[in-house]
């Protein structure tokens, strides 16, 4: 978290849930009670496969999801690619216009709900990624995470074995969490390499992120996150099941090659403009295919109030955006500072 702004933003999740306590964020608009991420940020959307090897661009992490204002989303986002664009020396104008593209790339997705956002019309910086996910195999994912692996054609009656374990160490949310990598053989093709699968189990926690008053959830964090997965990210909540691990709830998901974060932290001005768009749709679609057609088009209104003739994006998205990028950049640097000192203390 100390090696760059935009790398503190995203371990520091908690600082955004504290903001929206504040009388800025009481004002903001609202929008139809759908299931959100909760924490969309760069590194939780990117290349997610699903079972039969297909890969799109998702949200890939779900821990935070609730049922909420998808204005929260948004703004997450907007705060996310704007200390990116900071972190690549580019200048305020280009916060501007990104933020005018996010909201032209989520409008045309409440537009057209059914309308997948289109992985060609992917900006470089994100087509690089995709590519690299769709090239990857088993074997990459096994030098990675240090266990051999292989996906193949299963029975739903072929024996399971748990064959390795390791305790996983990994994230800034799962520091301190229970948290364990799972090789599993699966029927007879273990017997020569063939069928085996990796499990990430870790550990669901009480989520942080506001909920809608009335929202209708599951109890148990585990079936929480994986209801929000299915509903925002499909792909993602087809290889995830919820249960309990010594008592603890836990969300068990089997991993594959092509799951990759993305990796933003030099961008151009227009990969930074082209991203936003991009990736605002993705989100939008997320949200759009949880409303029906009156929900949409109220939610669009209320999107194209409060806007400038100069800036074709919503006063309060700016103004949000603003004020979360001052907090995060000193609360950033106290960061920097205890770090040093720790740093000096152990020494």
């Amino acid at each position: 978290m100390a090696c760059s702004a935009h790398s503190y933003v995203r371990g520091s999740t908690l600082k955004f849930y504290e903001w929206l306590g504040s009388s800025t964020a009481r004002s903001l608009p609202q929008g139809p009670a759908v299931w959100i991420c909760g924490d969309c940020h760069l590194g939780n959307l990117g290349p997610v496969a699903d079972a039969k090897g297909r890969v799109k661009i998702a949200i890939r992490d779900l821990d935070q999801t609730v049922i909420g204002n998808p204005a929260h989303d948004l703004i997450r986002l907007g705060l996310s690619l704007a200390t990116a664009i900071r972190g690549s020396d580019l200048p305020g104008v280009t916060t501007a216009l990104m933020l005018e593209q996010m909201m032209e790339g989520y409008e045309d997705a409440l537009a057209n709900p059914d309308k997948n956002p289109k992985t060609s019309s992917a900006p470089a910086s994100v087509q690089r990624v995709l590519k690299r996910a769709l090239k990857r195999r088993w074997h990459h994912l096994a030098e990675e995470r240090d266990l051999v692996t292989s996906l193949k054609g299963r029975d739903k009656n072929d024996e399971v074995e748990v064959v390795d374990a390791a305790y996983w160490m990994k994230g800034c949310s799962s520091l301190g969490r229970l948290r364990f990598a799972i090789l599993l053989g699966i029927g007879e093709k273990k017997k020569n390499s063939e069928g085996f699968c990796l499990i990430d189990i870790k550990e669901a926690v009480r989520a942080g992120a506001p909920h809608a008053a009335k929202a209708r959830m599951p109890r148990d964090y585990a079936e929480r996150v994986v209801e929000g997965a299915r509903k925002l990210s499909p792909f993602l909540g087809q290889r995830m099941l919820a249960g309990h691990f010594s008592g603890t709830p836990a969300v068990l998901r089997e991993l594959l090659p092509q799951d990759l974060k993305l990796e933003m932290d030099q961008l151009t001005r227009e990969e930074a403009i082209g991203a936003a768009r991009f990736l605002a749709s993705v989100v939008g679609a997320a949200h759009a295919q949880q409303m029906d057609k009156d929900a949409r088009k109220k939610w669009q209104m209320i999107l194209k109030q409060n806007r400038s003739k100069k800036l074709d994006a919503p006063s309060w998205l700016w103004t949000s955006v603003v004020q979360l990028v001052a907090r995060h950049e000193s609360a950033y640097l106290e960061h920097c500072r205890q770090y040093a000192l720790n740093g000096a203390q152990s020494r």
